[in-house]
């Protein structure tokens, strides 16, 4: 009797979803995404405001001028993972990225447990850099001579003055009314502030090109090969997000040829940039000096660029926008995927006719970030930002071999090369990186997926669809 209930119990948890019923849920989501705007999507997310900060601060602690170096060792490490969401958007164009992936190799427990770590990527990494565009924003007012209260520019600490982040808040609410209006009308305006903030990084590397001394780049490895490894380290959290390009699978036109175009695409010319960006910098000005709050503009001031050092402050500003906007249009997504299921309240995943797109999941979640953004303070909870994103890393590189072995899967889009190596190399790098987390990142990280494993049982478990079926 105990081990019926046992295996009875094993086969509800490891029951996989099915690709048909996904494709037909999703049906309703407006396709209207192409492989340009996917990687204009992906730009969007991974190409912030630590453009200009990155670069320079691993530079002058860790790295010297061989951060470039450092970039590309991360971009390899990196691009295992992407290659292995490339095969998984081609063979299974739906949306909720990892989360769903996870429920159709896995089974719904696994699946739910990935979800339940993008949840945490998602949303901590927008409320966390809602607050850093409101300092930015408030530091730009201070300097044309805009004193902003200080009761509204923290998170709820009375000791100290603050309440809470006025502009934190508004600009997730903005943000969430814009992307009420559909797929398109958002798409559109992303697509136009990130190739405005591509030309703004291009501006600095024309500027700053004609500043350059060689002899800057000497030596060249200060900090040995040791040095270089450990930037990489650093410097690999500059390329995450591309994983928000796969949450929109369902509303990408073609999306065997398209996905992994924006995937792939999003890591070169991200790598590309970063890697332009750090060697003009270091070029400019001694990496002994970059260890400051905004190495860019710092360098640009030095060559006594002031305009262009202005102008970067309005890049940052654009590309924290493109970045917060790409997760909240993820994070509704996932929630949308996981209300669909019946694994949250089955309203999160009921789509908006008029706009197509899910009204519910996206109010959901803008009150959570809005929330977390405005009260909250956040410094010492963002490293679990890369936990979560490691977790959805690590299973999506192993899913690759049984998802190779699903003869009701035919994929006729792209296929990780070198498999079955380069998939179990991909998970045991995402593995290292997770050992490189502080032991506290891990503890409350415990806690989160204790929470998740409790409204599973609780609520997932007796509502969802699959277990109905």
């Amino acid at each position: 009797m105990q081990n019926t209930m046992v295996s009875r119990l094993v086969g509800r948890l490891t029951k996989k979803e099915s690709l048909d019923r996904y494709l037909d849920k999703d049906s309703l989501l407006e396709k209207s995404m192409d492989a340009k705007d996917l990687v204009l999507l992906g730009v969007g997310t991974e190409i912030g405001s630590g453009i200009f900060i990155l670069p320079g601060t691993v530079a002058a602690l860790y790295s010297g001028p061989g951060i470039v170096v450092s970039f590309v060792l991360a971009a390899l490490v990196c691009s295992t993972a992407a290659m292995c969401y490339a095969e998984f958007s081609s063979a299974l164009p739906v949306a909720g990225s990892a989360y769903s992936y996870g429920n159709i190799v896995f089974g719904e427990f696994v699946g739910w447990v990935i979800g339940w770590a993008l949840v945490l990527e998602y949303m901590l990494s927008v409320a966390a850099v809602s607050t850093g565009w409101s300092a930015y924003l408030i530091s730009f007012l201070k300097g044309l001579g805009i004193t902003v209260p200080k009761a509204i520019t923290g998170s709820f600490d009375p000791a100290h003055g603050t309440y809470f982040n006025l502009f934190a808040i508004l600009i997730v609410l903005g943000i969430s009314l814009l992307l009420t209006q559909g797929v398109k009308t958002s798409t559109r305006i992303n697509n136009i502030i990130v190739v405005a903030k591509i030309a703004i990084i291009i501006l600095f590397i024309v500027v700053g090109l004609f500043y350059v001394k060689p002899s800057n780049w000497t030596p060249f490895m200060p900090y040995g090969s040791h040095g270089i490894m450990r930037g990489a380290s650093l410097v690999f959290y500059a390329y995450l997000g591309f994983d928000c390009v796969s949450a929109s699978a369902a509303e990408v036109k073609n999306p065997r040829r398209n996905m992994p175009i924006g995937i792939i695409g999003t890591l070169i010319i991200c790598t590309l940039l970063y890697m332009v960006v750090a060697a003009v910098l270091t070029g400019m000005v001694s990496y002994t000096k970059l260890n400051v709050a905004a190495p860019v503009s710092y360098a640009l001031q030095l060559v006594n660029q002031n305009w262009v050092a202005g102008i970067i402050s309005i890049g940052a500003l654009a590309g924290m926008f493109t970045m917060m906007l790409s997760m909240v249009y993820s994070s509704s997504r996932l929630i949308y995927s996981i209300g669909r299921d019946g694994l949250l309240p089955k309203g999160l995943g009921k789509i908006e006719m008029k706009h197509q797109v899910p009204s519910h999941s996206l109010l959901a979640v803008t009150i959570v970030i809005a929330i977390m953004g405005g009260l909250v303070s956040l410094d010492r909870l963002t490293q679990l930002v890369n936990i979560g994103t490691l977790v959805a890393f690590t299973m999506m590189s192993l899913g690759v071999l049984p998802l190779r072995k699903r003869q009701d899967l035919q994929n006729t889009g792209f296929k990780v090369p070198l498999y079955p190596y380069l998939p179990i190399i991909s998970a045991g790098l995402c593995v290292w990186m997770l050992l490189q987390l502080p032991l506290e990142t891990w503890i409350v990280s415990g806690i989160w997926f204790a929470i998740g494993v409790v409204i599973y049982v609780t609520y997932g478990v007796r509502h969802s669809q699959l277990n109905q079926n």
